[in-house]
């Protein structure tokens, strides 16, 4: 599901789970173990990048409904500890978007300190109210915090995606680069962050994303048990199953 790569003192940490790198729980599983190995590695940085002409299509959809109340309770957790140890990852960590990355694709991309995406049909952005589920509160504060003020509500609650132009206005992405050059580009921020010391950048860093820490933190007491009720409802699987099955017809 993870292939690790390094290229010089950068390590590439690939998402491979054809064909569109969904997310379940091991996957998070192999993620979060791949960027706590990274961060007690001599590598200066992190990228991330996917497979094939996908980033990531996000959740695994089918697990879920197959998986029923147990599963989805056990998966919100792992995916909760993937994004926080990736969210507050003290080393550099860029984001080579090599095509598609929806929904949790998107949240994944997002912990990033840069996001390049590659020019072309791929697109971005967050539809989870249009699949059905609200969203972990983690992921609702780290959102905010990385996407463009004016366009926060227009990209949770429209549920849209975009092409990587159209990110960028958005704040979805940072910088798009043709496809051919992406990794190239992608190195070189990296070791662009990494010539930073990195106790400074890692301190720094930290100090800039707390507020996300103590927003999820207070808010995770408010909503935790109303977010983990709607996704494990049937009212909700119901809905997920409507929205599959209108998407495969397309």
């Amino acid at each position: 599901m993870i292939k690790l790569e390094q290229q010089k003192n950068i390590a590439v940490i690939r998402l491979y789970r054809p064909p569109a790198n969904v997310i379940d729980i091991e996957f998070c599983c192999a993620l979060e173990n791949a960027i706590k190995t990274e961060i007690d590695s001599d590598s200066k940085a992190i990228i991330l990048t996917g497979h094939g002409s996908i980033f990531s299509a996000g959740v695994d959809l089918l697990k879920l409904l197959n998986g029923g109340a147990d599963y989805i309770r056990q998966f919100l957790i792992h995916l909760e500890r993937l994004i926080e140890t990736l969210f507050f990852c003290p080393k550099p960590v860029v984001a080579a978007i090599n095509g598609h990355a929806i929904a949790g694709g998107c949240v994944i991309a997002s912990c990033a300190d840069h996001r390049l995406m590659a020019q072309g049909k791929g697109r971005i952005g967050v539809p989870e109210l249009r699949v059905g589920v609200p969203f972990p509160v983690i992921i609702m504060e780290l959102m905010r915090a990385k996407v463009d003020t004016e366009s926060f509500e227009e990209i949770v609650l429209g549920g849209s995606t975009y092409t990587a132009d159209m990110a960028i206005q958005k704040g979805l992405v940072d910088e798009m680069v043709s496809a051919d050059v992406l990794m190239d580009e992608a190195v070189a921020c990296a070791q662009s962050l990494s010539d930073i010391r990195p106790e400074i950048f890692s301190f720094t860093k930290l100090q800039v994303r707390q507020p996300v820490r103590e927003a999820a933190d207070a808010r995770n007491k408010l909503h935790r048990d109303e977010i983990n009720a709607i996704w494990e409802s049937e009212q909700t699987q119901q809905t997920i199953r409507d929205y599959m099955e209108k998407t495969f017809k397309k």
